[in-house]
């Protein structure tokens, strides 16, 4: 990281910058109510940091051992000058602040009428954010794979019903981009960009994406460590997008026993996170756990360890679902879960 001194000209900036780019690497600008930093992203190797530090305005170059320096609690305390997370605006919904935001919605679109049905009942029941599958990474090619996997006509007709149903119910809504080439298509029509967990390592898809300018859903990948999975959500913050929301959807359970959810839900993650980087992040119950009997606990329990909202999936009959129905809620049991989650927000953030 380079600093710079308060009084540092926009011209001492810009050779910095030169600097730094004639070494073939980039420049993360960072400014601050009183200091301007500089992140260098690249190969550090390539440039001698003396000879950064003498440059006319730098107070001082200063190495970094995090992998995931530019969304680290140090990277921002440097140029804003105090601990501050980070608020995620989408529309006038704030993800990261006091509140828990709760996204809700099928996990695949099926019909129109299926979700703006599941669109009305979810925004009465509390949620802010309206997710819907249309591209659908599935473990098996027979599986139903969405209706983006019928053809470009089909996929940009879901994409328009999923619009609509923001608009007509005034949610934000979020979708899943599977691959590249998808990624114009979908941007013009949602306003979060959804990284699911098998694309984390996907790193020209992460910066295709980021350039978008869209806030991200950054899943984390059920075998990834929560150094990489920071580190992967670098590669998003390093083309200057650091509208980032983390979330936490289990990981591979550990032992040679049978196991009785999905994947094991690891709430730890929450703190350390937040320890780690200002960024936001939240909880995906119904992957995790892949039993809707237990949305309503790990909800509660994911709120507890303090993070910013919930992912959740809802169908108003969720045995009839083409996809992942036995982890689909009904409306009202969302509702509740909302409800009490709300309650224990308040306590454990002490919020009157």
């Amino acid at each position: 990281m380079i600093i710079m001194k308060k009084n540092a000209t926009p011209e001492q900036i810009r050779h910095v910058v030169g600097e730094i780019k004639k070494h073939g690497l980039r420049a993360d600008i960072s400014r601050g109510e009183f200091r301007t930093v500089i992140g260098l992203v690249g190969d550090e190797s390539k440039v001698s940091f003396t000879h950064l530090a003498a440059l006319p305005g730098v107070k001082e170059a200063r190495m970094v051992e995090t992998p995931y320096k530019l969304i680290s609690r140090e990277y921002s305390e440097l140029f804003q000058g105090e601990d501050k997370s980070k608020i995620v605006k989408v529309n006038d919904i704030e993800i990261g602040g006091n509140e828990p935001v709760f996204v809700a919605g099928p996990c695949a679109i099926e019909s129109k009428k299926q979700l703006l049905r599941i669109a009305e009942e979810v925004k009465r029941a509390g949620a802010h954010i309206l997710r819907g599958g249309i591209f659908k990474p599935r473990s098996s090619v027979h599986s139903f794979q969405g209706l983006g996997s019928l053809g470009s006509e089909e996929a940009e007709e879901a994409l328009n019903w999923l619009h609509d149903a923001g608009e007509r119910f005034g949610m934000p809504v979020m979708t899943e981009v599977r691959g590249e080439a998808q990624v114009d298509l979908i941007a013009e029509y949602v306003d979060i960009l959804q990284i699911g967990a098998r694309n984390m390592y996907d790193q020209d898809l992460l910066g295709k994406v980021a350039k978008k300018g869209k806030p991200i859903l950054f899943k984390r990948h059920f075998g990834a460590s929560i150094e990489e999975f920071l580190s992967f959500s670098e590669y998003i913050a390093a083309e200057g997008n650091k509208d980032i929301i983390l979330c936490e959807r289990g990981i591979v359970p550990i032992g040679k026993g049978k196991s009785h959810t999905r994947y094991t839900l690891d709430l730890t993650a929450v703190p350390v996170v937040q320890k780690e980087t200002y960024l936001p992040i939240v909880v995906d119950p119904s992957h995790a756990t892949g039993r809707r009997d237990l949305i309503f606990n790990m909800s509660c329990a994911a709120i507890a360890a303090g993070a910013s909202g919930l992912l959740i999936e809802v169908h108003y009959n969720p045995a009839e679902a083409l996809v992942d129905a036995e982890q689909m809620i009904t409306p009202e049991e969302l509702k509740s879960i909302i409800d009490a989650c709300k309650r224990i927000n308040k306590v454990v953030r002490n919020v009157n």
